[in-house]
C-alpha cells in the first residue's frame, strides 16, 4: 500500500495523505519526480516501460520517474526512483530540481544530472522497465512524433536538454 502526501497549491504538505489509486480532489496535489541522466555526449538515458505497466505501457520515457511516497522529500524520491528503476546509485542530498512543472492534480520536480553510465551496467527493475538506451533530442522528438515515446511537450524536453548543466534560468 503506497501512501502519498497531499500538498496545497503552494507546494506545502497539508498533513493529509492518499493511498495510491484514491482520487485526488480539486485543490489537492501530489508530488512526482523525474530524473534525466545525461552523458558527456549530450544524450539522455531513456527507458522503455514494461508492456503491462499502468499508464503508457511499452512506451519510452525519461530516465526514471515516479510519485514520492509519504514522508519523502523530492530529492529522496528522485534518488529512490533512479536506483529502483535503473540501478544507478547517486547521492541526491545536495541535488535540487532544475525545474518544477504543475499538472492538474500535482507537480513534477525534474532533476538533470550528468552521469555517463554504460548501458550494460544498468540493473533494470523488471516489473517496470524492459529496456534502456541513450538518445539525443532529435531521436526523442522522432519517437514522440512516431507515438513510441510518452507525449511530453517538446518544449519541456528542450528545456531539460538546455538546462542540464544550468545553475538557474539564465547563463552565468
Amino acid at each position: 500500500m503506497e501512501k502519498w502526501d497531499i500538498y496545497d497549491v503552494n507546494m506545502q504538505k497539508t498533513g493529509q495523505y492518499k493511498i495510491r489509486g484514491e482520487e485526488i480532489e480539486k485543490g489537492e496535489y501530489h508530488l512526482v519526480v523525474g530524473v534525466c541522466i545525461f552523458n558527456n555526449e549530450g544524450q539522455m538515458l531513456i527507458q522503455q516501460r514494461q508492456k503491462d505497466k499502468d499508464g503508457w505501457p511499452g512506451m519510452w520515457d525519461i530516465t526514471a520517474a515516479g510519485s514520492a511516497v509519504s514522508g519523502e522529500t523530492s530529492s529522496q524520491a528522485a534518488q529512490r526512483e533512479l536506483f529502483e528503476e535503473m540501478g544507478i546509485a547517486i547521492d541526491f542530498s545536495d541535488k535540487r530540481p532544475i525545474i518544477s512543472v504543475g499538472f492538474e492534480r500535482g507537480f513534477t520536480d525534474y532533476y538533470c544530472i550528468e552521469h555517463s553510465t554504460p548501458i550494460e551496467s544498468l540493473v533494470l527493475q523488471k516489473e517496470e522497465v524492459q529496456n534502456a538506451k541513450w538518445a539525443d533530442i532529435k531521436t526523442i522528438f522522432e519517437m514522440i512524433d512516431a507515438g513510441s515515446f510518452i507525449p511530453y511537450y517538446k518544449s519541456l524536453i528542450t528545456a531539460l536538454f538546455d538546462m542540464r548543466n544550468a545553475k538557474g534560468s539564465f547563463i552565468y
